[in-house]
């Protein structure tokens, strides 16, 4: 089965990337996991706009999403965590 990923200049990739923020900005509001916030105030205190910081955590938020569509897997929050404490560095897991 091929499955074609839906780029952010598609309309399907700019609904999937609102989405993505939406739950990194309810992360925010439920401080939960509060290292969503720790990370973003870490990354906007390295000189990040808010906008390109939420694209950071966007970035290790979407390795959970990927894992959980194409492998079956469950929300893995001590991944993610890690991810998060290695931005701005890209998450390869």
């Amino acid at each position: 089965m091929n499955k074609k990923i839906a780029g952010s200049d598609t309309k399907n990739g700019q609904i999937a990337g609102k989405a993505v923020i939406d739950a990194i900005e309810n992360q925010l509001a439920e401080n939960n996991p509060p290292e969503t916030k720790m990370t973003l105030d870490r990354l906007m205190g390295l000189g990040e706009s808010r906008e390109n910081a939420m694209r950071h955590i966007a970035s290790a938020l979407s390795v959970e999403i990927f894992e959980a569509l194409n492998n079956g897997s469950s929300y893995n929050e001590e991944r993610y965590i890690k991810n998060l404490q290695a931005l701005p560095e890209s998450p390869y897991e």
